[in-house]
């Protein structure tokens, strides 16, 4: 028998001897000892891990970015002829009344503009449940129709979505001659039932679709010679319209439908629609009209794809659907629809999502993957390669865990998930390294193996649960916020919780079998550094020494400790400097996005047309082309298709409105050319205000700076809007400012003679009438094409509505109280002159609002910008009249918002964690001590983005409060420690020091594993995750400074008595670095 087996058989008769003995302790002891003694369950356990773990990862949802509750709406409520006080006033004004009392109603936003009320609702943050919301919603809407005038339309309700398509497709046409957009608009229709068919398709949009229509052009002078009205001619085909039913044939043995066979089905049958005139005659509608179906003419909407003519289709998934596997099959389904298409007109992608997805999933995979591989040779480095083996063994199981419980709770797989996987990468092991320590301690002091792995977990239980609770806490409040940044960063946080309880269970679980199983069992006296052993072969087995370190950091600490206040003074310089430079530091929302993306925005005068839109585009096109980019897709009309969650499509049926999305091919940083292209198109275009974006990251908002005065007059409005706008416009960093209240459009104004128009047989409220019908339109029935209704409009020529001269010489018919008809020509019972008009008036919750926006350069922070404005306002000569007020809005509102939810539970789960503390130590002072190293490592987490350079953001205030449980772990155990050995709780300096420096392997091996593990997302991170990964990085190694000195110099200043936790046992004592070797 070898000297090896007879040792294991020695071992197994001592561990066989303990077997009744153990079988009595406590339940957690109970628990390890099952876990020893049937190796089967560990088994089960791993393999149940692995599995739901494996499983978990191929069924979770996958997408770049988390789904925000839709919380903001749109409603659209029409109002044709009106100007913009009219249309506030009836309009505007009514919808806003029928909902003030909807209490979840968090902001009423209205924008009155002439013929149009556009108003925007937003929830208050803490809905997370939206649709019973709006359907009260609705129904208000439905009840505000007796509330508005007969000539308005229905108000239209639109859920705005804050998520990105999945994927933008559109149909392009290729050909040489002018594009028919009826071809294109039904195939685009046909290729929409196809993508919503497919398994996982949520809903599928159209853009740049001008629609469709029977048009009815009229000759005025014939019509009215016949004295005949485009109204009273669309009441006419109208009734030829028959669309009901006409009852039922009862009889015995069978029912039968009844029907009037006269719907109208094709164009020629309208042609020969009968026409009653004003007297017995009829005349064939083809001889007084011209009928034919096409496009509205003006079209409110148009798009092009590359240059091209195009109708694009928008299409979302499932938020429970896997992303790619939908692309895949809606690849295929494209594909096979290729196929079906006639020649000249092609299928071009504009985006897929899944490709987004794979390339940050796959970033921050390998980000994850290389912080693994940092913090398991830095464990190798420090503690050996079984220990490495052991520890580095906790990342996949917890990691696979975390994946099965975010199946449970719903939460996809996306940046954030994962981002929280890699932030606690240096997180879960400390409890592996602490449990591992401890079992390597005992079984060298000359304990059994199974009396190693149960007392060891035993002892370790308290405290291990008692750091991780305290660390949960400290992320408890990120995952807590309500609101859209809660939506945003929550599952970081999340995931984190669900890391360090997952690391706690394996520390008391798997862990401490497999290493009372497969650590050596060496005696205790034997000398590990003889030279026989090599240089190699120690650092192999046992890690790194520090000798030298240790020897003058054990005598700086007997130093210090001589006089606590110095110790307190040393370690608390960092913390009180970075608080002092707090201020210095610039504040930011979220960081911009790192895509290759960017969009531009153009507004012109509110009087341009879409044609004029489209010119100012195309010079546009002509500036992008000396770039290069890899491709320019336009929206006119509306916004273009949602490529990127905040950017959110808000624009419909404003003709002097485009967007671009635009695609670099470089792949770097595009602020610099952003910057050009502002700078270019802002000297080059004029006449519209064009505006290059970044993409943003977070919740979305309008305008980086806003600056909000409300009062009663409009004039009064005016006035200080302007002065607002110059002290803007004198700040270099801003590129544009907009206000929508004072632009004014010149308005045609027909003052009707009441008694020449009464003479004519007219009233003023017919003359608005008849002109609005010839101008406009008048719906008279429509068509079924396709399962499509089609419209049938019934106007004048283009020709008579695009002229001023033509309008004023228009024919109105009149009937004079003896029933005569007369035609009277509009210039002779009314005067047509040119006004100015208000073109917009704001309002925000039913407060009319002068909005002053001011858009900045791209790499600017908002914060910079804001900080000039408020002082300038400060400073300006021009006081607010009495009734008047200002407020901020834009990024810094938004910002205070989340930092107002973040913070909102943070109060309570401060308690929580303070009670924890007490709990554990029973002691006040010993929780102050630890409350202070919390306090103190916010300071050294400021310090450590002044010195990075980073701005003082959202995700640094996470990263902050991540910060501080973190940053508390290391303090516990040292305290803990000193607490357990009865002289150094009673002040011995001495025993401080022994017990320090027996604590210092393991805080100096968690402080290097947790910013090694951090590593990656600060090196290749972009410009989102560094301000975060910094201040926790940067924080930890500040903080173990404090564990190491301040907490042993508080604790010898306060002289406290011996602590409940009395056990040596009780705590982890790991090797200290002057013995690593050993």
């Amino acid at each position: 028998m070898t000297r090896s087996t007879q040792t294991r058989g020695d071992a197994n008769r001592s561990d066989a001897s303990n077997t009744e003995a153990l079988r009595d302790s406590s339940w957690i002891g109970s628990i390890a000892f099952g876990f020893y003694h049937d190796s089967r369950l560990a088994v089960l356990i791993l393999t149940l891990i692995m599995v739901a773990g494996f499983s978990s990862f191929a069924i979770l949802p996958r997408m770049e970015d988390p789904v925000l509750v839709k919380r903001a709406a749109l409603i659209t409520t029409p109002l044709p002829g009106a100007d913009a006080q009219r249309v506030e006033s009836q309009v505007s004004e009514k919808i806003e009344n029928r909902l003030r009392d909807i209490e979840e109603i968090k902001e009423i936003r209205s924008i009155s503009r002439g013929g149009i009320s556009t108003i925007s609702v937003e929830l208050l943050d803490s809905v997370t449940e939206s649709g019973t919301i709006w359907s009260r919603v609705r129904s208000r809407l439905e009840d505000s129709l007796q509330d508005l005038p007969p000539d308005a339309g229905r108000p239209q309700f639109d859920e705005l979505e804050v998520r990105a398509h999945a994927l933008i497709v559109g149909l392009t046409w290729n050909r040489d001659e002018a594009p028919d957009y009826r071809v294109l608009r039904r195939l685009a229709v046909d290729l929409q039932d196809v993508l919503q068919n497919l398994p996982g398709t949520d809903t599928v949009s159209r853009f740049g679709d001008p629609g469709e229509e029977i048009e009815i052009e009229i000759d005025p002078a014939r019509a009215a010679s016949l004295s005949l009205t485009p109204a009273a001619i669309a009441d006419q085909v109208t009734a030829f319209d028959v669309k009901r039913s006409a009852g039922q044939v009862r009889r015995e043995s069978m029912e039968l439908l009844l029907e009037v066979g006269n719907q109208l089905d094709w164009v020629d049958q309208i042609r020969d629609i009968p026409i009653r005139q004003s007297g017995d005659g009829f005349v064939r509608l083809g001889d007084l009209a011209t009928v034919q179906m096409g496009v509205p003419d003006p079209p409110s909407r148009l798009a092009m794809l590359g240059g091209r003519p195009a109708v694009v289709l928008g299409a979302t998934v499932r938020s429970t659907y896997r992303i790619d596997r939908w692309t895949t099959k809606a690849e295929q389904a494209l594909a096979g629809f290729r196929e079906t298409i006639p020649d000249g007109i092609e299928i071009d992608s504009v985006l897929r999502q899944s490709d987004y997805v794979d390339q940050r999933l796959q970033s921050l995979a390998s980000n994850l993957l290389i912080g693994a591989a940092a913090i398991s040779l830095v464990i190798y480095l420090l503690m050996g390669w079984r220990s490495a083996v052991m520890v580095t063994l906790t990342l996949p199981l917890a990691s696979l865990m975390v994946l099965f419980f975010l199946r449970v709770v719903g939460i996809p797989i996306h940046q954030m998930s994962v981002t929280g996987l890699i932030i606690s990468l240096g997180l879960l092991i400390d409890n592996a390294i602490v449990i591992v320590d401890e079992v390597r301690g005992r079984l060298r002091s000359g304990q059994s193996r199974i009396d190693t792995m149960v007392n060891s977990v035993r002892h370790l239980a308290i405290p291990l649960l008692g750091s991780t609770v305290t660390t949960a806490l400290a992320f408890a409040p990120i995952a807590l916020m309500p609101g859209p940044a809660g939506e945003f960063v929550g599952s970081i946080a999340i995931s984190v919780i669900f890391a360090i309880f997952s690391s706690l269970f394996l520390a008391l679980t798997l862990i401490p079998t497999i290493a009372a199983r497969w650590l050596p069992k060496v005696d205790p006296n034997q000398d590990f550094t003889h030279p026989k052993q090599g240089r190699l072969r120690q650092i192999h087995e046992n890690g790194l020494r520090a000798d030298g370190l240790a020897s003058h950091f054990q005598s700086l600490l007997h130093w210090l400790l001589r006089r606590p206040l110095r110790g307190i003074a040393v370690s608390i310089i960092a913390p009180v400097l970075g608080f002092a430079l707090f201020p210095t530091l610039n504040e930011q929302f979220f960081p911009p996005s790192d895509r290759n993306q960017f969009h531009i925005t153009v507004e012109g005068p509110a009087t341009n047309s879409l044609s004029q839109t489209q010119r100012t585009a195309a010079e546009i096109d002509l500036v992008l082309q000396q770039y290069g980019m890899q491709r320019v897709d336009w929206f006119f009309g509306e916004s273009a298709p949602q490529f990127y969650y905040n950017v959110i499509s808000n624009r419909k049926g404003t003709s002097n409105y485009a967007q671009a999305l635009v695609t670099t091919r470089d792949a770097g940083d595009p602020v610099p050319l952003i910057r050009k292209l502002q700078s270019e198109l802002s000297r080059r275009i004029t006449s519209s205000r064009v505006l290059v974006r970044q993409l943003e990251q977070g919740p979305p908002f309008d305008a980086p700076v806003e600056v909000r005065v409300f009062g009663p007059d409009l004039q009064t409005l005016r006035n200080l809007g302007d002065h607002y706008r110059q002290l803007l416009s004198t700040i270099p960093e801003v590129t544009y400012c907009r206000l929508d209240m004072n632009e004014v459009l010149p308005q045609v104004s027909i003052g009707v003679d009441g008694e020449s128009a009464r003479l004519a047989g007219l009233e003023p409220n017919q003359i608005a009438r008849q002109l609005f019908s010839s101008l406009e339109g008048r719906v008279g029935g429509s068509i079924l094409q396709d399962n499509e209704e089609l419209p049938i409009i019934v106007r004048v020529k283009d020709a008579d509505r695009g002229s001023l001269n033509r309008i004023t010489s228009m024919d109105l018919v009149g009937q004079t109280p003896d029933g005569a008809v007369r035609l009277v020509p509009l210039d002779a019972v009314a005067d047509v002159t040119l006004n100015p008009e208000t073109a917009a008036i704001p309002r925000l919750n039913r407060l009319r609002m002068n909005e002053v926006a001011a858009f900045v350069q791209a790499g600017v922070l908002p914060s910079v910008v804001q900080a000039q404005i408020e002082q300038l306002i400060a400073e300006s000569d021009v006081p607010l009249p009495r009734g008047y007020r200002i407020e901020y809005g834009g990024e810094a509102s938004k910002r205070d918002d989340a930092v107002g939810n973040l913070f909102s539970t943070v109060g309570v789960l401060a308690v929580l964690m303070a009670a924890t503390l007490v709990m554990s130590f029973g002691s006040f002072r010993l929780a102050a001590i630890i409350a202070s190293v919390a306090a103190l490592s916010i300071g050294l987490g400021l310090g450590a983005l002044e010195i990075a350079g980073y701005p003082f953001g959202f995700m640094a205030i996470i990263g902050t409060m991540g910060l501080i449980g973190v940053a508390i772990n290391d303090s516990i155990v040292v305290l803990a420690a000193i607490g357990a050995n009865d002289r150094a709780a009673g002040g011995d300096i001495d025993a401080i020091v022994h017990e320090v420096m027996h604590c210092s392997r393991h805080v100096v091996a968690t402080t290097f594993t947790t910013m090694v593990g951090f590593a990656p997302l600060i090196l290749d991170g972009g410009r989102f995750w560094p301000p975060m990964a910094v201040c926790i990085a940067g924080g930890v190694a500040g903080a173990t400074l404090l564990a190491l000195v301040l907490v042993p110099s508080a604790y010898r200043l306060v002289s406290v008595k011996p602590c409940p936790i009395a056990d040596a046992e009780s705590i982890p004592i790991p090797m200290p670095l002057r013995t690593a070797g050993t």
